[in-house]
């Protein structure tokens, strides 16, 4: 049924499952970065202070990059504009190698956080006008490329250091990322193309704000788990090295699952009550885990985040590319602006809250923020949102 309700003359399955793998790759490069870090900080000799400084200078190339892609993106289309970024952005990953001191490691980064910004904001704003010319809710499956393919390039970097094969992920994510794009070149179309597509910055008006707050909240409980949830269960809950990582492992496993469910179950209940009780899930999780601070408990609990959070910045972006007045790819760089933005914030906030009054509250204290993420799903999602 959900193939027959596409528009067989716009989109083909083949542009889908190709837009897909750029979804992958994407995920995979992330993956490889992320399991590679512990190299890099060995090889130049850094402290966990100076090592933050190269964090977040990735973080602020993707916030720069954002608002500048959503006009640029308008104007020149998707489809053309997702061609040219899978190709390119996967050379930026190679960049930390050459690094030899914290400043160049810096400006690596900043570069891979320029080229991971646009990438978001095109693959998105193409991913949002397949879904609708196909006419039923498809995002979450592309988000379940890009989790899936954050799962495969983390088990990539560890795969190759326990064989001792190579020093870093990095080189061979690379080749992945650009045979994908290279297959994926005749098939991606032209996608969404705004005449008059405006310029200067894409920031948050007034009409987008719910959306933009919505993703900046989950986005922040995001970016907690992927750097507190393993803290939390050896210090807090006092586990071993094995079972502190189950707590994030729970996590993306369940985010892989909601987004491979996420499709068929929006079809069947709609965008609003989706994300009404996915931010509801993430609430209660946190809760639990802040609540009942033993192994089993944090572990349910953080399965119980991923489960919820699945579905919600998918959803969050498909429905950016649909508000009125705006082009897919402007709405979109607004809102994935303010997501990067509470991913950056989320982690030190809560070491900030952590160094206060301790982890639990921390913990409790994201709760707090899915609990008002689940108060904007009714304004963030109404109208031509819906």
């Amino acid at each position: 049924m959900l193939a027959l309700a596409r528009d067989k003359k716009t989109t083909s399955w083949a542009e889908r499952g190709v837009t897909a793998g750029v979804f992958l790759g994407f995920g995979l490069g992330v993956g490889a970065w992320a399991s590679s870090i512990p190299y890099f900080r060995a090889r130049l000799g850094l402290s966990d202070g100076e090592l933050s400084f190269a964090l977040v200078s990735l973080m602020a190339g993707s916030i720069v990059s954002m608002p500048v892609m959503g006009p640029l993106a308008a104007r020149i289309g998707s489809g053309r504009s997702l061609r040219f970024l899978a190709l390119a952005y996967p050379l930026t990953m190679l960049l930390p190698r050459l690094a030899d001191s914290l400043p160049m490691l810096m400006a690596a980064t900043f570069a891979i956080g320029l080229g991971n910004g646009a990438m978001d904001v095109v693959m998105n704003t193409h991913a949002s006008d397949i879904e609708r010319r196909w006419k039923v809710p498809i995002m979450s499956s592309f988000h379940a490329g890009y989790s899936l393919g954050g799962l495969l390039g983390a088990a990539l970097g560890g795969l190759l250091a326990a064989r001792g094969l190579i020093v870093d992920a990095l080189p061979v994510a690379t080749a992945i990322c650009v045979l994908i794009a290279a297959l994926s070149w005749t098939s991606v179309g032209r996608g969404a193309v705004a005449k008059g597509g405006g310029s200067g910055l894409a920031l948050p008006n007034l009409a987008v704000l719910p959306l933009c707050m919505l993703c900046l909240l989950c986005l922040l409980c995001e970016g907690a788990m992927a750097d507190w949830s393993a803290v939390y269960l050896s210090t807090v809950v006092g586990t071993g090295p094995a079972l502190a990582a189950a707590g994030f492992a729970g996590f993306s496993a369940a985010m892989i699952l909601g987004r491979l469910t996420g499709d068929a179950v929006t079809n069947r209940f709609g965008r609003r009550p989706v994300v009404r009780v996915g931010a509801a899930l993430a609430t209660i999780g946190l809760a639990l885990a802040a609540a009942v601070p033993t192994s089993s408990a944090a572990i349910i609990g953080f399965a119980l985040v991923g489960m919820g959070l699945a579905n919600v910045v998918p959803l969050t972006f498909g429905a950016a590319g649909r508000l009125a007045g705006l082009s897919p790819a402007r709405g979109i760089a607004m809102v994935a602006t303010a997501g990067y933005t509470g991913f950056l914030m989320g982690p030190p906030l809560v070491g900030g809250v952590a160094s206060l009054v301790g982890l639990r509250s921390g913990v409790a204290l994201v709760a707090i923020c899915a609990a008002a993420a689940l108060l904007l799903a009714g304004p963030a999602f109404r109208g031509g949102t819906e």
